[in-house]
């Protein structure tokens, strides 16, 4: 289980079959085999380490239902380490499990230096998105500011930004989207009251 918030920005320094190699900073110190990280919300298992690179094997079912197929060397990812039960909650509770890649539709800076977002939501999760509710972003964890036709608008801030991947963020880059996994529990437990 994670947060959404951001820990480090890491960068990928390699990318061989289905092995994904992200430098990880000091965030690798702590994470030996067997550990989770959330990389661009989609959380992954240490299979190697090499001083502050940690290695992930990343699966066909994954690579198809995120954008993490998609990233080469050089790019940078948004890294988080799991939450622990003595931790603060600072997001929201996030699981790393991605349920459909989106694609920024728009960005419009504001007067304070953040940035109003547009992003496209497929159909099949837009009934799990309300206003003022939580929806992760490539691992971060944000509140939807507006419902749009097809999607949502966030509210980043300076600090989002300049700490997360999103303030290289363009029009027509695909982002990884988890929405909240309250809703999906609701969703169930009202469709088992009906029949």
């Amino acid at each position: 289980m994670f947060t959404g918030i951001v820990e480090r920005r890491g960068s990928v320094v390699g990318t061989s079959g289905d092995r994904l190699v992200v430098d990880a900073g000091h965030l690798a110190r702590d994470s030996g085999i067997g550990a989770s990280i959330s990389v661009n919300g989609v959380c992954l298992t240490v299979v190697s380490r090499d001083g502050d690179a940690l290695g992930f094997d990343v699966s066909q079912e994954t690579r198809a239902r995120s954008g993490l197929g998609m990233l080469e060397v050089g790019d940078a990812v948004n890294l988080e380490r799991p939450l622990s039960l003595a931790a603060r909650l600072g997001g929201h509770l996030v699981q790393g499990h991605v349920d459909g890649v989106g694609e920024v539709t728009g960005t419009v800076g504001d007067e304070d230096g953040g940035v109003r977002m547009s992003i496209s939501v497929p159909k099949d999760l837009r009934r799990y998105v309300v206003e003022k509710g939580s929806i992760t972003v490539d691992g971060v964890s944000l509140t939807i500011a507006a419902i749009e036709r097809d999607g949502v608008t966030v509210a980043l801030i300076p600090h989002t930004l300049a700490v997360t991947t999103l303030g290289s963020t363009e029009p027509g880059d695909r982002v990884n989207l988890e929405v909240d996994v309250i809703a999906r529990y609701v969703e169930r437990a009202i469709e088992g009251t009906v029949g």
